[in-house]
């Protein structure tokens, strides 16, 4: 059954002829030629030639041993070398015995005798050896990847299996991503970033045959090298960049790998550290280490803990008061909602690590959602208990932006706590403009709309245009903490600080100074003509009992 499905698909395959001897041309053409296709050549030169042309419609090549100007066993040599045809089956057409050990060394796969045998005996060799490359290819085609010939996934971790298994040496598992791919086809196109990925390829299929190891292309522009451990990896490096001026590599490695792992979690380490490094422009090599080990535990710690956490209300808010300082005695003008995490094991967790981590595994609107709701169940509190309010400032992420059903979360938060929705203000990084503009402008128009009030967060940080800035609609500007800092150090943050102070001043918006901690902070950045300031210098944060008394000290100012 399998010979004849053969058959039926292999009808007229292509079998090159090589001899310098025009009669056994002849013969074999006249043999060959019912069931295929026959192309000759007279000479080694000659059939190179031929294959370069033809590359893998060839299905076979009848090899002459002695021939002019270049021999059988030198052609073996050359195809051998050559990684696009190096499996094009030969037959071997000799009468020399001695040369048959050599042929086969030089992946020659049968032997055709001078002179030659019945009709029948040739015809079924022929018939066997393509059958068998066929077979070989279809499998190929299952086990590799169709662009750049290297294994694909699945078929690389048996194979890693199968070397763990057979040898007792320290391997080492690595990753390598080419630096922002994407972009490289957006500028260059797709016909540029496919003979790349070739190239690449080429490049490390050669690195990994030398290191005695193994490698696949797992998706779009990431590679796997499995091979025997070493000291330094900076030659690999150099030897793939030499790829393309344009290209920049990052290589993550997991040396001397645990192999009662699972061949999968060896190369999540391996691109951990590699996703580490994946915004520097200066670091290109980076190694997993028991510290990266011991973050990426703690992270997932984290991870699985959160949504226990919110059912138990570990995460906390917290207030940081923001003061008017335009006149004689400062007084409390609104508040910005921070939020801590009391976890029962581990204690006070930074928001420096959760928030970032939750940015990025798109927890934080979950997060965000419970803050937003727990200040609004606060303030309700307040006014039952003072009838007075100041606002307060909540953080909305970029992630929130692009909920679809943001604009009635928020007015089913004010309405079941019974507040106005003046009194929430929404803190929105300057960054997450940059992110998508018409979006981010869209859903901002929607939320004034229903009167809440918009701060854009960490003004200063560089992302914005001044032609942009003049057209996104906001109600607060605030300045980056850093600036604040810095300005006694560097001359040149004076001039920013001045530069946005009066780009508020343009908009008809306030501007608020965070990060305000001395006497001499206050007063500089006061006289600079802000008013609005926030920072330790007049408190941290702090919990919600606590806060209330600079509620109860503002109501009373105003009796």
């Amino acid at each position: 059954m399998k010979t004849k499905n053969f058959e039926l698909y292999n009808e007229k395959r292509k079998i090159l002829i090589v001899d310098d001897e025009e009669i056994n041309r002849a013969l074999l053409e006249n043999i060959l030629s019912e069931k295929y296709e026959t192309i000759s050549a007279t000479n080694g030169l000659e059939a190179l030639d031929i294959i370069k042309k033809e590359g893998d419609n060839i299905s076979l090549v009848l090899l002459d041993i002695m021939m002019p100007e270049l021999d059988g066993i030198s052609v073996l040599r050359i195809l051998r070398s050559k990684v696009n045809i190096d499996e094009i089956p030969v037959i071997v057409l000799t009468s020399d015995v001695e040369a048959e050990e050599l042929s086969l060394e030089l992946g020659a796969v049968d032997f055709i005798s001078k002179p030659y045998p019945p009709k029948e005996i040739i015809n079924a060799r022929i018939k066997r050896t393509i059958e068998l490359y066929y077979d070989r290819k279809l499998i190929n085609y299952t086990e590799r990847d169709v662009l750049t010939g290297l294994y694909n996934m699945q078929y690389f971790y048996q194979y890693v299996l199968y070397m763990d298994q057979k040898y007792d040496d320290e391997m080492d598992a690595i990753v390598l991503d080419i630096h922002h791919f994407h972009i490289l086809n957006e500028r260059f196109g797709k016909k540029y970033c496919d003979k790349l990925l070739k190239k690449v390829a080429t490049n490390l299929k050669m690195i990994a045959s030398n290191k005695e190891g193994i490698v696949c292309r797992r998706e779009a522009d990431t590679f796997l090298l499995y091979i025997k451990h070493k000291n330094g990896y900076e030659d690999i490096l150099e030897e793939i960049n030499s790829t393309d001026e344009n290209v920049r590599f990052r290589m993550g490695v997991y040396q001397c790998v645990d192999k009662k792992l699972e061949i999968e979690q060896r190369f999540d380490r391996a691109k951990h550290a590699c996703n580490m490094i994946r915004d520097s422009l200066t670091k290109h090599i980076m190694i997993y280490d028991k510290k990266i080990y011991e973050e990426e535990l703690f992270e997932e710690n984290l991870i699985d803990s959160f949504k226990k956490a919110l059912e138990n209300e570990e995460f906390l808010v917290y207030y940081q008061p923001k003061f008017n300082v335009s006149k004689d005695v400062p007084y409390l003008n609104s508040a910005e909602a921070l939020v801590r995490w009391n976890h029962p094991k581990i204690g006070l967790v930074s928001p420096g690590i959760f928030i970032p981590l939750f940015e990025r595994n798109g927890l934080i609107e979950q997060l965000d959602h419970y803050v937003w709701k727990k200040v609004a169940k606060d303030m309700k509190e307040w006014m039952e208990k003072y009838n007075f309010v100041v606002p307060v400032s909540v953080n909305v992420s970029r992630i929130d932006m692009y909920n679809q059903n943001l604009v009635q979360v928020f007015k089913d938060i004010i309405l079941e706590n019974n507040i106005d929705s003046s009194n929430i203000l929404l803190e929105i990084t300057e960054s997450a403009y940059a992110d998508d503009e018409a979006q981010i402008i869209k859903m901002v128009n929607e939320l004034r709309d229903e009167g809440f009030k918009i701060e854009m967060d960490d003004f200063g940080t560089g992302y914005s245009s001044l032609s942009m800035i003049a057209r996104l609609p906001i109600d607060v500007l605030k300045i980056d903490r850093s600036f604040v800092k810095n300005a006694s150090i560097y001359p040149s943050d004076i001039k920013v600080l001045e530069v946005i102070i009066d780009i508020a001043k343009y908009l008809d918006v306030p501007v608020i100074a965070e990060g305000v901690e001395t006497k001499e902070q206050v007063e500089f950045i006061k006289n600079l003509g802000c008013d609005i300031i926030q920072g330790f210098y007049f408190s941290k944060p702090i919990q919600k009992e606590e806060y209330e008394k600079f509620i109860i000290d503002r109501k009373n100012s105003l009796c």
